[in-house]
């Protein structure tokens, strides 16, 4: 009995396995538009290798932020051992000696960049070598407080400032450029979506008129067994009615077409079973030009990023004026060294307290030097760089200004599209009542044997052109919308600015 009841348990969490498992392989995501674009955001390629980018940016910028802060590194060389032969010349002539050496050394730099692009600098170290021919050890301990300072960077080009400058700069154009293809991004997934809805939509379209056409076809075939029609009138219903099938058959293979397309614009795999929400609602809106244009100047990324590009050849014009100015280095130390010469027995730790003793008898060291380079002849070299960057800079100047011609045309061409999408959506609409209505008149005119199966068949045309006039007026306008979000980084939808 308990075996039983043990196989019994087993056999109801198997089969309830199984129906959880078929309910996850059936598992269909219902997607709007709002979610399709949040999706392709996350999962799409395209943006997935520009976030990678700002990644990038954003790490170089970081790290030109942290050239600015201490830094600390550790030298240490052990052990260096090494054996060899050496020569000595004199009177007597050659004499050739072993020499045989252990050495090993440390240093601990701790180095601090000045914004002046020099540098502050203590360097502590350790240098012991044992001798093994002569049996003796020597050790070094040094300590030296350092500063260099380019003294270009003072009044000409500052480096440091500048790299940090230049990956801010690359920063914003990073973040600029994600922001300007995800709008595009959008537009794309827009499109996506309504053509698949467009193709879903004509699947339904001809669908209904296939049904049209088999309730017409047997009405047809009743009235040629009863002798009202002709039979020719009865064989084209039939060529319409394949007609009408094979028509049908052609756009549900567009759909599943359309449909890989759409998931691969998202990033989903094209096995995903995906089922859209379709909304064909519209409110008409009217757009202001002026709003439009003042958007699209105050926001446009092509216009920011090509201020941005002048400001980075800026950046480039001061590295190379500063090749033809006065440059060198001013560099200045102070030293505490000690020295001194042991048995080579003697104990590492007696011979760093012996060194340390002649560390602190012995005199610092110090110094000062500046070093100076004037140009004084180039044949021009440099003078034709710096024109050769200015001319850039010029050129960046003029593009920018006929970026600004070209966004402005852009912006007044897609406004006056919108509202002509507008005017033609709403004809369309009306069109479309009025053809449903003539082609429902119609119907009832070929059963009462008013009108023949040709007649019936234009009308039947006139609906499903309507129709797909209507639908392709539609996505025209949500598109045209779209593309003016993208050109004014405005949604004049939603009324309010695109945050970037």
């Amino acid at each position: 009995m308990i075996h039983i009841q043990r196989i019994t348990a087993i056999l109801l969490l198997f089969f309830s396995f199984c129906i959880t498992l078929k309910a996850q392989e059936t598992l269909v995501m219902k997607l709007d538009l709002e979610t399709s674009i949040r999706i392709a955001k996350d999962q799409s390629y395209t943006m997935l290798m520009l976030k990678e980018g700002l990644n990038a940016a954003q790490y170089d910028l970081k790290a030109a932020n942290s050239s600015f802060k201490t830094h600390i590194n550790m030298d240490i060389t052990a052990p260096n051992y090494s054996e060899s032969i050496i020569d000595f010349q004199d009177t007597e002539g050659m004499t050739y000696f072993s020499n045989k050496q252990l050495s090993y050394s440390g240093n601990l730099t701790i180095d601090q960049p000045l914004p002046t692009d020099g540098r502050l600098f203590v360097r502590s170290g350790i240098y012991n070598t044992d001798d093994y021919d002569q049996d003796e050890k020597f050790m070094k301990l040094q300590t030296r407080i350092g500063l260099t300072q380019p003294i270009q960077s003072l009044y000409a080009y500052n480096s440091i400032k500048s790299e940090y400058e230049k990956a801010r700069l690359n920063y914003d154009l990073t973040s600029k450029r994600l922001k300007r293809n995800e709008l595009d991004l959008i537009y794309r997934v827009s499109k996506a979506f309504y053509d698949l809805n467009a193709s879903k939509e004509h699947m339904s379209i001809t669908k209904m008129s296939m049904d049209r056409l088999s309730k017409a076809y047997e009405i047809a075939q009743n009235k040629y067994k009863a002798g009202l029609i002709r039979e020719v009138e009865a064989l084209q219903m039939e060529v319409d009615l394949g007609e009408a099938k094979n028509a049908y058959d052609l756009a549900t293979v567009n759909h599943s077409t359309q449909l890989n397309v759409f998931k691969q614009v998202l990033g989903l795999p094209l096995s995903e079973n995906i089922e859209l929400e379709s909304n064909f609602d519209y409110d008409p809106i009217e757009i202001d030009i002026k709003i439009a244009l003042k958007k699209a100047l105050e926001n446009r990324l092509e216009l920011k990023e090509q201020q941005l590009q002048i400001d980075l050849t800026n950046i480039e014009l001061k590295r190379i004026k500063s090749k033809g100015t006065i440059s060198g280095d001013l560099e200045a130390y102070y030293d505490f060294v000690g020295m001194d010469k042991y048995d080579i027995n003697k104990s590492l730790g007696g011979a760093i307290n012996g060194t340390w003793g002649t560390l602190q008898d012995r005199p610092a060291n110090f110094g000062v030097l500046l070093k100076l380079k004037i140009p004084i002849l180039d044949w021009g070299e440099n003078r034709s760089r710096v024109k050769a960057v200015k001319a850039q800079i010029r050129q960046s100047v003029y593009q920018q200004e006929a970026q600004t011609v070209e966004i402005e045309s852009q912006v007044i061409r897609t406004v006056n599209e919108v509202h002509s999408t507008l005017r033609r959506l709403e004809l369309l609409k009306k069109n479309k009542v009025i053809a449903e209505k003539s082609f429902a008149i119609s119907q009832n005119r070929f059963s009462n044997g008013d009108i023949d199966s040709q007649t019936l068949a234009l009308d039947r045309e006139r609906l499903d052109k309507t129709n797909e006039s209507h639908l392709r007026a539609f996505i025209d306008y949500k598109l045209k919308l779209a593309d003016l979000m993208r050109k004014t980084f405005y949604d004049f939808e939603k009324n309010q600015d695109v945050i970037y």
